[in-house]
């Protein structure tokens, strides 16, 4: 009886003084202290969260993983049914939204944005019931490495906060090129947040300019083709009309991302393509509706927080309407995807279907630089012009592979396993030597770009296909398509997909020979090897022949032969992915 006594009062001694702490802590951000010129140090955004979860029941936050700063990263729950368990989420009947900020900490509206958006839900009874069906996850700051080295001058175009972060992380990485090579800790734990999430939609906040016009605000949602599907056709004709229209009820005009650099939209624009680098191309893998919010740098710091904050709320209102259909649609998304058969794997803009609407711009021309012997763009503020614009926001195929039943990965390809872990593919380990009819993949020629985000990385990738007996090992991975991930399995095994493995350099050892020979022993060799193959000793006759630089190289006639020949390894070229059909 002592026991229940002692546990009951200590019970109404804590609620006393969170109710009491409730009354005299003061939730007003740095923003709104400064007027709107100012945003936290990440130490204090923290902090924040952390104060509003002892408050209010509604509030949670959790520390996951590391970066490569060194810290963790933290995700923070809005959830009227109290505070849950990261993993309790996954398979909620509730909606699910996941709000990442300062990916770019220069770009520090949505950490400003957010702060708010929990507060005043949180502190309004009204607003708690209207979101009650949905679970609010926010990442507060997501480069923390890049939030902590601070300064005022590293944006140069931006017209506030007055200090904020730097764009590269701890390891100087550009995070939004990270989501699917995840080089960075940062991307590692996101995955993990991201796949204890399940979000039904996924929003990002950045800040950019590539050009001047009149609005403070756009929006880039993944591309809809991209999506496919009933998805695809819901993120482009109800979700993307009814943020612009709740905006618009809110005197807020907001326009796609102006994807234009170092010219003018008069003549309009084609959509950003985001492939899954990015944190929308990546969350699409697995069926979230995406979207980035890209404010304009020239606007007042003010102006773009608090449009932000309007569009999160306009987001929710939509997930609020839409949020049991989001939830089948992606719960149908894999049987749809495997009834096509055909997958596409790179895509082209089309030309010939624009979508129209009318831009808000500034007129523009090339005038004399005061300061180089050039000429430079000028955008003239004095004279806004409203014109009807061509978008084109259509993509079509360009590519397609026929999807397997499975993909076998060879043993020891550990960076490429790890990801597969990180992203919860599911596989079978071979329990033994098994003899397997798959379709081999060979690289026949590519492109490489200079120092890109850690990489020397690949495009333009060639290759050729054949159907073999393969004899795999004990240890291969066995990857069945037939799951959640099939979208992530294919854009990364597929070579010739933009954000592949191979083009982000997992397989590049196999582009090396190791082996190789001497010319003046190899003579004697070759000449035996093409009696004993007549065919190929045709081929190599009909190719002097016809190929005029071929008849005048006497090495790669000889490389030639080799090639044909068993000495040559089989390693070299191949990948070591393979299909099932």
């Amino acid at each position: 009886m002592k026991k229940i006594i002692v546990c009951c009062f200590f019970a109404i001694t804590i609620f006393a003084c969170k109710q009491k702490d409730e009354s005299v802590l003061d939730f007003t951000t740095q923003f709104e202290k400064s007027d709107g010129t100012e945003t936290p140090e990440y130490k204090d955004v923290i902090s924040y969260y952390k104060k509003l979860a002892k408050t209010y029941d509604e509030i949670s936050i959790h520390s996951i993983g590391k970066t490569d700063s060194g810290e963790p990263l933290h995700v923070v729950i809005f959830n009227t049914d109290g505070a849950r368990q990261l993993s309790e989420i996954n398979n909620t009947t509730k909606n699910t939204l996941l709000i990442n900020n300062g990916i770019h900490p220069g770009e520090s509206d949505g950490i400003d944005a957010s702060m708010m958006l929990l507060r005043n839900i949180v502190q309004n009874d009204s607003l708690k019931t209207k979101y009650q069906n949905t679970i609010i996850c926010i990442i507060p700051v997501y480069n923390v490495g890049g939030a902590l080295n601070r300064n005022s001058h590293t944006r140069a175009n931006q017209n506030g906060p007055k200090e904020y972060g730097f764009r590269g992380n701890a390891q100087n990485y550009d995070l939004n090129r990270d989501f699917i090579k995840q080089d960075t800790k940062n991307a590692a734990t996101f995955a993990k947040i991201f796949h204890a999430i399940n979000p039904d939609v996924f929003i990002d906040n950045h800040v950019s300019n590539g050009a001047d016009y009149q609005y403070a605000i756009t929006h880039l949602f993944t591309q809809h083709n991209k999506l496919g599907g009933d998805l695809g056709l819901l993120l482009e004709n109800d979700m993307r009309p009814f943020i612009e229209e709740s905006l618009s009820q809110k005197e807020i005009p907001i326009t796609p991302y102006v994807n234009v650099w170092g010219t003018t939209p008069e003549n309009g624009w084609s959509q950003f393509f985001d492939s899954p680098r990015y944190s929308t191309g990546y969350t699409t893998l697995f069926h979230t509706l995406g979207m980035m919010v890209e404010t304009h740098m020239l606007k007042p710091y003010k102006v773009r927080v608090e449009q932000t904050y309007e569009l999160l709320f306009s987001a929710l209102d939509f997930i609020e309407q839409k949020g049991d259909k989001i939830k089948m649609m992606r719960k149908n998304t894999v049987e749809e995807i495997l009834q096509k058969r055909e997958y596409t794997i790179a895509y082209d803009v089309d030309r010939s279907n624009p979508s129209r609407f009318n831009f808000k711009g500034y007129k523009a021309a090339y005038i004399d630089s005061k300061i180089t012997s050039g000429k430079r763009l000028f955008y003239d503020r004095s004279k806004p012009y409203e014109k009807t614009i061509n978008y084109y926001n259509n993509y079509t195929s360009s590519k397609e592979i026929t999807i397997p039943k499975a993909y076998i990965v060879k043993n020891g390809w550990n960076k490429v396993k790890e990801r597969l872990d990180n992203n919860q593919i599911q596989y079978t380990v071979l329990e033994k030597d098994t003899v397997i009819s798959v379709e081999t993949m060979r690289i026949v020629d590519f492109k490489t770009r200079n120092a890109y985000e850690g990489h020397y990385m690949h495009y333009n990738t060639e290759i050729s296909r054949k159907q073999r007996q393969i004899q795999f090992q004990k240890g291969d991975l066995l990857i069945p398509t037939n799951q959640y991930g099939i979208r992530y399995i294919i854009e990364t095994l597929e070579p010739e997909a933009p954000d592949s493995f191979f083009n982000w350099n997992f397989f590049d050892t196999v582009l090396q020979q190791k082996e190789g020979y001497s010319a003046y022993v190899f003579e004697d060799i070759a000449e035996e090897f093409l009696k004993s193959n007549p065919a190929i000793k045709e081929e190599l006759d009909t190719k002097i022949v016809e190929d005029a630089d071929f008849a005048k190289n006497p090495q790669a006639q000889l490389n030639f032969i080799y090639k044909k020949s068993p000495h040559y390894e089989k390693a070299h070229m191949l990948l070591p992915v393979f299909k099932v059909y």
